[in-house]
């Protein structure tokens, strides 16, 4: 596999970056609001343009000398940004003209200058080209106009952008052999999703800050482990909708569900130091009725105090608020001291395992067969409920259908009873399973 240029979008608050970022790819994928510091982490989305294939990276916007502590870690991202791109576009905003942030970020550039291009937005008409002149004063050789918004002159925009990419071919990369396993890093605010995704990596390739909803944009990143190829998506705490006012808070939220629809397992982590809450019911929940396979993190388990019965009573504890969700395995963990930090991955790639696994027709005749004599349901009505035949028809999650003179008989604590008896008999560890019931007389 060729080694594709990845391309770096910069510039202050409030530019258009994320805009231009959207355009680029030709989809609404990096969130976009009036509200300055929407965009925070580096979000990665492949392009194309005129045959050549790049990645581009959407940064937050650049505040120089600021205290405000995202800001401080956005600073860090652009400049992460900047280390990997063969290309850097410079977001400007021709409504504003040249501000003092335009200048400290010029001058940041200025090492990397036959790498960049400088990107005048929001010329929405030819009137407003005439603004553009004082653009040269950046030093960073001639800027063009563009409208992220309406598209205005992005053709020869990225025609001169394509023109900046090295055209020397990268050497091969090793084929990646098998498939990718995609793992969904859940979970409520401030819990360490994004300390857990970087303790993995071993480097802070997200922002990690100790306020609560840092995370806005589901971030993935590409991990090798153990021979396996690991899609890891650090998202934003989920959060119930209603509850969600902010624009930019409903589309992270948004983010945060899609993230768990396109994954294959969910890791969800719960804060050690706190009751479990009904938020992370309802993440559990989400994941289950999604046919995910589901791993829980139990993290910060370095600031409890415990004795030989801790780790026992907390998950009694757990699996009595989970009900019908104590299927799902759970792990004691700790981020800060890099605790079991990969015995969750182990685990999660486990239950991944169990989400391909598939029973014959013969064995789960047998099964039906050893539990119905244990444990017959019980009649309805008048008649008496027979399951004549199983069979598996899905994997990934499991789905079994039985056959039955009475579907409606059959009601939910003998639904249980059977799905409880399949994980004793075959295991599906983490896997919510399904069961359906049809009419055979």
């Amino acid at each position: 596999m060729k080694k594709k240029p990845v391309i770096a979008v910069v510039g202050r608050p409030n530019v258009g970056k994320s805009t231009l970022f959207n355009r680029i790819i030709r989809k609404r994928e990096a969130i976009v609001d009036d509200q300055p510091g929407v965009t925070r982490d580096r979000k990665y989305q492949p392009a194309e343009w005129a045959g050549f294939a790049f990645d581009l990276i959407d940064t937050g916007g650049y505040v120089a000398n600021s205290k405000d502590i995202f800001e401080q870690a956005i600073r860090e991202q652009v400049h992460y940004a900047i280390d990997e791109a063969d290309v850097i576009i410079f977001v400007t905003d021709v409504t504003t003209g040249i501000t003092a942030m335009d200048e400290e970020i010029a001058r940041l550039l200025q090492r990397v200058q036959s790498r960049v291009i400088v990107a005048v937005n929001k010329v929405d008409n030819e009137f407003r080209e005439a603004d553009m002149g004082e653009f040269y004063r950046l030093g960073l050789g001639e800027p063009y106009v563009i409208s992220a918004m309406s598209g205005r002159s992005m053709g020869d925009f990225l025609d001169a952008l394509i023109a900046l990419l090295p055209r020397k071919e990268a050497p091969p990369e090793e084929e990646e052999k098998g498939e990718t396993v995609h793992i969904a890093i859940l979970g409520r605010p401030n819990v360490g999703k994004s300390s857990y995704v970087n303790a993995l990596l071993g480097t802070d390739k997200q922002i990690v800050t100790p306020v609560p909803g840092t995370t806005r944009d589901a971030i993935d990143t590409r991990l090798r482990y153990k021979e396996r190829q690991i899609s890891l998506i650090d998202t934003a705490g989920l959060r119930k909708r209603a509850r969600v006012k902010e624009n930019v808070e409903y589309f992270s939220t948004v983010r945060s569900y899609h993230a768990l629809e396109r994954c294959d397992i969910a890791v969800v982590l719960i804060d050690a130091t706190m009751p479990i809450a009904d938020q992370d019911k309802t993440i559990l929940q989400a994941a289950a009725q999604a046919g995910k396979g589901i791993v829980l993190g139990v993290n910060k388990w370095d600031a409890i105090e415990k004795d030989n019965q801790t780790a026992k009573n907390f998950e009694a504890d757990i699996n009595e608020a989970l009900r019908d969700l104590a299927f799902i395995p759970m792990l004691f963990i700790s981020v800060l001291e890099k605790q079991r930090v990969f015995k969750l991955l182990d685990l999660a790639l486990t239950v991944y395992d169990e989400c391909q696994r598939s029973v014959s027709t013969p064995e789960l005749n047998r099964f039906l067969q050893d539990v119905v004599e244990k444990n017959h349901p019980p009649a309805y009505g008048t008649k008496w409920v027979k399951l004549n035949y199983m069979t598996q028809v899905k994997v990934n999650p499991p789905v079994f259908i039985i056959f039955t003179n009475e579907p409606r008989g059959i009601k939910q604590n003998y639904r249980n009873y059977l799905e409880n008896q399949l994980r004793a008999r075959f295991g599906f560890l983490g896997v919510p399973i399904r069961l359906a019931f049809r009419l055979k007389n």
